[in-house]
């Protein structure tokens, strides 16, 4: 499973990676405005530092969870972790409302588009939605799936167990009839961790599928950028941005429990995916026009896309499931507590994007 899906997360991340720049090569429709601030050798060190400091802050988000789960507030039996998680849900659903969506309407809504078709239907709402719905096909074929194979492997140990104890003897037969039943429940016991840790791992790598994809994007109109004021104040907002998100990230990943090279693999897409989109940027500024029909569709829909994936996973695989669990529904002061760190991320994200 972890294989095959990390497989085909390297495959489309490749595929954005080399044909965006060749997307949004297209000859521009909608003139560009000269406001004098464009002033490329300081924007381009600007750039560099950005991408160091990009890389750093989103190798420290992402890691922080995986390597704090030692600490035994970070466990997930512990209160806290609730509330970690919270706080990482409210920055992925900010994320995806905020800094997301608004762009996409802002591409596919653009005067430098044709009105027909694209002034005549909301296609990023459209898109947002149908993604949200592929997502939910995704997630519930995948849980469904992995479980079906984990049970239907397990079960046949099961009943050979009990078939041996049906033809023992009277007395062997009480004896071992007991141990069955403990069996029996250790196995019940282990199907069910089976099961959430199945869960834990589809939600982790479909979170990030669509996290990377905005990553490349906006490293891409960073590093496309001559604008040194821009740049600068770009720079300082998407460094925390990715602080939160790969904490949000870095979150699901420990839960999921991975082997350490799966983590490694995961953590290294995260960290590397915007100072990768950055590079891609700095080496298309004579080229990349923001403002072509083209560039505008492709990182709509991209945007679109993206957004229904993080408030998708945010509502339904992170929120929903630990606020309406027992746990939390049991327990006031975890719940008001859970309530203030969500508000408390989100409200983090949503400043933020007042610069990015």
């Amino acid at each position: 499973m972890n294989k095959l899906t990390i497989n085909t997360l390297i495959l489309i991340l490749l595929l954005v990676l080399v044909d965006f720049p060749s997307w949004v090569f297209a000859e521009c429709t909608c003139d560009l405005e000269e406001d004098g601030k464009r002033d490329r050798k300081t924007a381009l060190r600007l750039k560099i530092g950005a991408l160091a400091s990009i890389l750093v802050f989103s190798a420290i988000g992402v890691s922080l969870p995986v390597l704090a789960k030692s600490v035994p507030a970070f466990k997930p039996e512990n209160d806290f972790f609730y509330l970690i998680k919270a706080f990482a849900a409210g920055v992925i659903l900010a994320t995806g409302f905020i800094h997301i969506l608004p762009d996409a309407f802002e591409n596919l809504t653009s005067p430098c588009l044709k009105d027909n078709p694209w002034g005549k239907f909301a296609f990023t709402g459209f898109v947002a939605m149908m993604t949200a719905i592929l997502t939910l096909m995704v997630d519930s074929f995948a849980t469904g799936y992995y479980r079906r194979l984990h049970f239907n492997k397990s079960l046949p140990i099961s009943g050979n167990e009990e078939q041996s104890g049906e033809h023992a003897g009277h007395v062997h037969v009480h004896t071992h009839a007991t141990h069955g039943h403990a069996h029996g429940s250790s196995f019940v016991s282990n199907d069910l961790g089976s099961a959430d840790l199945i869960r834990h791992r589809v939600i982790s790598q479909v979170l990030e599928l669509g996290i990377i994809v905005h990553s490349v994007i906006i490293g891409i109109s960073l590093g496309a950028s001559s604008d040194p004021s821009e740049v600068k104040t770009l720079l300082i907002a998407l460094s925390f941005h990715q602080l939160f998100e790969g904490m949000g990230l870095g979150g699901c990943i420990s839960q999921a429990k991975f082997k350490a090279k799966s983590v490694i693999v995961m953590a290294l897409f995260f960290a590397l995916t915007t100072p990768i989109g950055v590079a891609i940027g700095i080496g298309i500024t004579t080229k990349y026009d923001e403002n072509s029909s083209t560039a505008l569709i492709v990182e709509g829909i991209l945007n679109a896309a993206s957004s229904g994936i993080l408030i998708y996973m945010s509502l339904v695989d992170l929120l929903a499931t630990d606020f309406m669990s027992e746990r939390m529904q049991n327990n006031g002061k975890l719940q008001l507590g859970a309530y203030v760190s969500l508000l408390i991320g989100a409200g983090c994200m949503s400043v933020l994007a007042y610069w990015a």
